[in-house]
């Protein structure tokens, strides 16, 4: 068996015009080797973002950053730190929440949403109360939620483009 490790968040990717915050549980070790937000290869947030707003699929980090922020997407971790085996959310202990409200402040974000269902279960215990935004949790685009298929998790999505592009046309609709 694998032994827990304690794990950093990466630095918020963010920018004044972004409308909408997108958060994680915590970067996977495939996402820790990249660098970036849902860096593994099989992860599909990436794919599901480019289809989202109809652009071709980013190669390079930075593509993939400038995808988001083009959209008014700023993305980041829900826990600053904690300590997990692998990228089993399910092992999580020790977790310390992100200063959201610090993201915030940075950026006239309106709408938050959370990938997955441990995400939106820390973000509401330990975020929502301090930064006062409820969160819509979206399903996960890890490789290990094979429940939902690639179409299936760009109509789970469609609410991140409309409130990236608006101020109010979400359907108030909670994925698991």
């Amino acid at each position: 068996m694998m032994e827990s490790k304690h794990v950093q968040s990466f630095d918020p990717i963010i920018d004044a015009q972004c409308r909408v915050l997108v958060l994680g549980t915590i970067p996977s070790p495939k996402s820790r080797d990249v660098q970036l937000n849902y860096g593994n290869p099989r992860n599909r947030f990436w794919p599901v973002i480019a289809r989202l707003f109809e652009e071709p699929l980013p190669a390079s980090n930075e593509e993939k950053i400038a995808l988001a922020l083009r959209h008014h997407i700023a993305l980041w971790d829900v826990l600053k730190c904690c300590d997990i085996v692998g990228a089993r959310d399910a092992s999580i202990a020790h977790p310390v929440p992100n200063n959201i409200s610090s993201v915030l402040e940075q950026a006239p974000i309106h709408t938050i949403f959370c990938t997955g269902s441990t995400a939106a279960r820390l973000y509401k215990k330990l975020c929502e109360p301090a930064c006062g935004i409820s969160a819509t949790a979206l399903p996960s685009t890890s490789p290990a939620n094979a429940r939902w298929s690639f179409e299936q998790l760009v109509e789970a999505y469609k609410p991140v483009r409309c409130a990236a592009q608006s101020t109010s046309c979400l359907t108030g609709e909670t994925y698991e």
